[in-house]
Parts: C-alpha cells; structure tokens; sequence
C-alpha cells in the first residue's frame, strides 16, 4: 500500500473520532494496554510531559515542545485532531513522522491489531510511541486525545503534568457538570508527580486538590503563581486565551527544571516567539490575507468562542465577515449566542460527516439573529466573502477545527498564504 490507500484503511478500518464523532469513542484502556505490551512498552524508553484540558493543551503542548527543540532536547509531540494531513499529529523536532513510518507500521502490525478492533487513536497512539521510541527521543510533550483517564495516553508516566482549564465540551463522554468534567481531566494526575493547572473555577479547584492530595501529587495553580522570570517575553501565538496558557507554561518551566530539565532562559523565549515556524502549529488566530485581513482559529466550544469574541471586538475594520461551521456533538446554540450580531454571516460545513448541515446552522443563527447566506463548502464561503469585502473588512473562519482544516487544504486555490 501506498501512503494514501494505507490512510483511507486506517480511516475506513478503525472509527475516527475525527470523522464520524462518538461511534469511534472506546472507553476504557484494556486495548491500550495490549498493544503497548505487544510493542515492548515503548513510552519507557523516553521521559515524557503530559498535557490535558478542555481548551489550550495544543496550543501549551507545541510551546513547550519548540521551547525544549531550542533548549537542545530530541523532542517527540504528540497531538490531534490533524488540520492537513495525519503525520501533524506525530512529530519529532517539528518534522512530521515519514509517509514510509505509517506505510511500514501499518502492514507489518495489521495482523496483530485487526482482531483487537482498536479505535482510530488507540491504533495511532501506539503508532507515536513507537515512533518516538525507534526515533530515540529525550523527551515527548503527550496532549491528551479525549478526557484524561480513560484516554489512551494515560498509561505513560511523565515528569510533569499539565491541565490548561475546565469547560464544556464532549460532555456526552466526560459529564455535563464542570466538576465531573474536571474529575475526568484529573485522571492524569499521577503519584509523587507534580501537576500545573492553568484556570479554575469554584467547582473544578476542590476536584484537583482532592486528587492530587490523594496520590501526593506536589500541585501549582497558574493563578496564583507571581513570579515574573521572563520578563516581557514575546508570544508569536496572538490569540487572547494564550495569556493565559503561557502563564500555565511559565509556571510549569521552575518544575521541569526541578526535574533536571536544562532550559536556559534564551531558549523559553525562542520557543514563545517561533513555536509555529519549530513545530509546525497552524489554526491558532492564524492571520491568512492581509486588505481584507483573513484570520482562521480552531476555537470550537463555548470556551475557546468566548476569548475569539472578545479578541473580534479589539479588531478594526470597517465590516466584519464571519465564516461559520459545526459539527453536531457540540453546543451550537451556546456558542451563536456569544456572536456578533452585526456581521455578515457565510454558513458552511466541513467535509466531515460530523459536520452539521449549513441550512441547519442558518436556522438556529437566525433564532439568535445572525443573517446570512448557505454554502456548501468552505472554498465556496471564503471566495464569495472575498468577493463582498473591501480592503478595509475582516474575515473571521471558524466554528470547528474542521473548517480551518477545509479552508488550509485549499490555500493555494484561494490564495491565502
């Protein structure tokens, strides 16, 4: 098999949260565990860092890892969903894992993991510890797939662990009360191993101090840490929330050193100012096109709407445009709530078949009282709001990781840089 056909296996063969959402979610490690004993335990040939919650962990995952990339360490990076293509999500020192790796991984274990029926991140987990074992890693920066403990990432035992904030998103899977979230996040709190918590709530701060009193987990809350040892540090990262996950990672950098990590101060503030150019992260208020300026984010939950909103108010322009897509497990109605009514509105889907329909959404937005036109696909959206908007306009893409996916596959046939 070639790269593609191995992909359109592994797609078609084992369910895709990705694609088709909750039929592909499988509870429990039992499979983890078998593949992982199959493979010879591969994630204790490295250290490794773990990183968990609801909004902000794959943003806090590729700044660590640039910031370790450029203080010296082989560094292995783990994080889903892929936006282009499937080896974003396993990469070492940025690169993406090679098309051979996957091609060679999967025919040679097929054999072996066919009558298992793992999920699609089971299988690729696997995939990228491997990899980062047979790569020789120092050091992997693991972001948690879904949850915390039932993911399949939570058989590994890290340095540190690093939980970015709390709010609601898969609650079907992880509950619909932020504790029981929280309490499902807190899963990766380990024993003797310190844990950063980037935000609390009322609700969510007595679950992790519970867990991490009962396993003597030492616990740093982002919140209250008022040391300043970086000074003015540069993010290239531009969203509002990243205020508050580089305050989680300055909080967690004492403690890797504490650890024995060798992180000069140079290297922390490289890392912040070039984390997309050593890592390869895209989606995060990433600006497209300039007159009118085109900015995509993968925010897709009321939480991660809430920081894009308020960042849209501190823009200027003389019209906004807003491209708008969801799938169907999230809360739609909560997060077209949170938007502008005085924009233009283009409803699109992603090419997913979680994706919600667009006249769908256009009805909901009209019950909040957004207007605006249907469009089949994200191509077609974009191109008909570079038709309408003046040089001086703003045009926001987003709703969904997937949208942002559509609209950086076809790039070049839009002319976005």
């Amino acid at each position: 098999m070639d790269y593609q056909n191995t992909l359109a296996y592994l797609y078609d063969s084992v369910p895709m949260f990705q694609q088709v959402g909750g039929s592909a979610y499988k509870e429990g490690l039992e499979n983890t565990r078998i593949l992982d004993e199959h493979f010879g335990h591969p994630h204790r040939s490295f250290q490794s860092i773990h990183v968990a919650g609801t909004n902000g962990k794959g943003s806090c995952s590729h700044t660590l890892a640039a910031i370790l990339q450029t203080a010296g360490y082989r560094v292995g990076l783990y994080t889903s969903p892929h936006l282009v293509d499937f080896r974003e999500r396993i990469r070492v020192n940025g690169e993406p894992v090679p098309e051979e790796y996957v091609v060679r991984f999967v025919e040679k274990e097929r054999s072996f993991f066919e009558p298992l029926h793992p999920s699609f991140f089971e299988l690729t987990t696997a995939m990228a510890f491997c990899y980062f074992a047979d790569e020789q890693v120092d050091v992997a920066v693991i972001e948690v797939g879904l949850g915390g403990r039932l993911d399949c990432t939570n058989i590994i035992s890290p340095d540190l662990c690093i939980i970015t904030n709390i709010s609601f998103d898969h609650t079907q899977f992880l509950g619909n009360m932020l504790a029981k979230i929280a309490g499902e996040k807190a899963g990766i709190i380990k024993k003797d191993t310190p844990v950063v918590i980037g935000e609390t709530t009322p609700e969510t701060k007595p679950v992790f101090q519970e867990k991490a009193r009962e396993v003597s987990a030492p616990i740093f809350f982002a919140e209250e840490n008022d040391r300043e040892d970086y000074p003015g540090v540069e993010c290239e990262l531009k969203g509002l929330y990243q205020v508050k996950n580089t305050w989680t990672l300055l909080t967690a950098l004492p403690l890797l050193k504490e650890a024995g990590y060798r992180i000069d101060e140079q290297s922390v503030r490289d890392g912040f100012a070039h984390v997309c150019e050593l890592t390869g992260l895209m989606g995060r208020w990433q600006k497209l096109q300039d007159a009118p300026t085109l900015i995509c984010d993968t925010g897709h939950n009321v939480g991660g709407m809430t920081y894009i909103v308020e960042q849209l108010k501190q823009q200027a322009y003389r019209r906004l445009h807003i491209i708008i897509g969801m799938v169907n497990d999230k809360d739609i109605s909560g997060v077209l709530a949170l938007l502008p009514q005085e924009a233009t509105y283009y409803f699109t889907k992603a090419s997913v078949k979680r994706a919600l329909a667009e006249d769908e959404l256009s009805c909901l937005a009209a019950a909040v009282g957004l207007q605006g036109d249907c469009y089949p696909d994200v191509p077609s959206a974009v191109r008909a709001a570079q038709e309408k908007s003046h040089p001086e306009d703003f045009i926001f893409v987003g709703g969904s990781s997937f949208i942002v996916a559509d609209l950086l596959a076809n790039r070049d046939a839009l002319n976005l840089h």
